[in-house]
């Protein structure tokens, strides 16, 4: 075994993590549900999204059987939604092409929706115990610094390079353990601002440490400035409390989720409103911001309070006036849900 990874096992034997809900029991869906989730979205936060959607959907057979609304109401505040529609194509794709399992090949592993190489390599290695390298956001961390590998780790050279050293270092041996072994250092010791190298195991041969690097590797991604969007959304209410969705479309953010219609601007949002129910005053919201990765959305929200249904919008599958309970099923964009959430209560 090479000395790297013999001594961030012996560091994973007493400080890593051991009792994530995913490890108990450490098999193929579990794994590869955690990778989904845990793309870029912390552990803290994964961990209670992950026991209610395995106490759901225990199996990748009950993923693939479940309808889209329950996958996404049940992702719905962990963001890019296109990772629960993928994951729910790539169990359907098991069922139909591999009895039901992920498969043990990289290749067909590969081929399904939403796995990329890491992916892959955490199910081979975690699950399967398969010779296997993976290279997520936190083990390109560690790799960047320990070797002083200069570049932002998404140009494809610089990714290249990372891969050789990543494959260089897996063991045949303790694999499973190596992988957890590497992302739990990169999220708990390595970490993005101020490192926490006195508790490296690494630290004797860390290229970044000796060199003074640790603060400019990895090297950041060169900015950008990000474009503002602005829209109304419009809440529809009606006399017993009802709020009127729309299921948005494939395309977009969101695409799949149900939302609230939306406006342009203030100045349009009646007529918006108009032809979808009859409506009295509006009651604007308080405004807020919600940030993608690509763009800023201002949103600013109006309150149409008894709102009377046209028969038109009944007999459109893409709208439905919905109750509370039928809204906690559904899955929402997180800033729609905490918007209806905080609706205060119906005026007389």
């Amino acid at each position: 075994m090479n000395v790297f990874a013999t001594e961030l096992l012996r560091w994973y034997d007493h400080h890593g993590r051991k009792d994530l809900p995913w490890q108990h029991p450490r098999d193929a869906y579990r794994v590869w549900l955690s990778e989904i989730m845990l793309q870029q979205t912390q552990v803290v936060t994964v961990i209670g999204y992950f026991q209610r959607f395995v106490e759901r959907l225990p199996t990748l057979a009950a993923l693939a059987n479940a309808d889209e609304d329950t996958v996404l109401a049940l992702w719905s505040g962990l963001g890019y939604y296109r990772r629960a529609r993928f994951l729910h194509g790539a169990a359907q794709l098991c069922v139909e092409q591999h009895g039901g399992e992920l498969p043990r090949d990289l290749d067909a592993l590969l081929a399904l929706p939403g796995i990329g190489r890491s992916t892959a390599g955490a199910i081979l290695a975690q699950a399967y115990g398969l010779r296997f390298p993976i290279l997520d956001g936190n083990v390109k961390r560690v790799l960047t610094r320990y070797h002083g590998v200069a570049g932002h780790p998404g140009e494809s050279a610089v990714e290249k390079k990372l891969w050789l050293f990543a494959d260089e270092h897996t063991p045949a041996r303790r694999t499973a353990d190596f992988t957890q072994a590497i992302m739990d250092l990169g999220a708990t010791v390595c970490v993005r601002s101020k490192p926490l190298c006195p508790l490296c195991p690494q630290a004797a041969s860390c290229v970044a440490l000796r060199d003074g690097l640790t603060t400019v590797l990895p090297t950041a991604k060169p900015g950008k400035k990000i474009p503002t969007r602005a829209l109304s959304m419009l809440l529809l209410r009606d006399a017993r409390g009802r709020i009127l969705l729309e299921k948005r479309g494939a395309q977009g953010v969101w695409s799949g989720l149900w939302s609230l219609p939306e406006a342009d601007d203030a100045s349009a949002a009646g007529s918006v409103a108009a032809r979808i129910a009859r409506v009295g005053d509006a009651d604007p919201l308080p405004a807020f911001t919600h940030v993608f990765s690509h763009y800023r959305l201002d949103v600013s929200p109006i309150l149409f309070d008894h709102a009377a249904p046209l028969t038109a919008v009944a007999d459109r599958p893409d709208r439905r006036w919905c109750d509370r309970g039928e809204i906690a099923s559904l899955g929402l964009p997180a800033p729609v849900r905490t918007l209806l959430d905080n609706l205060p209560e119906i005026s007389p």
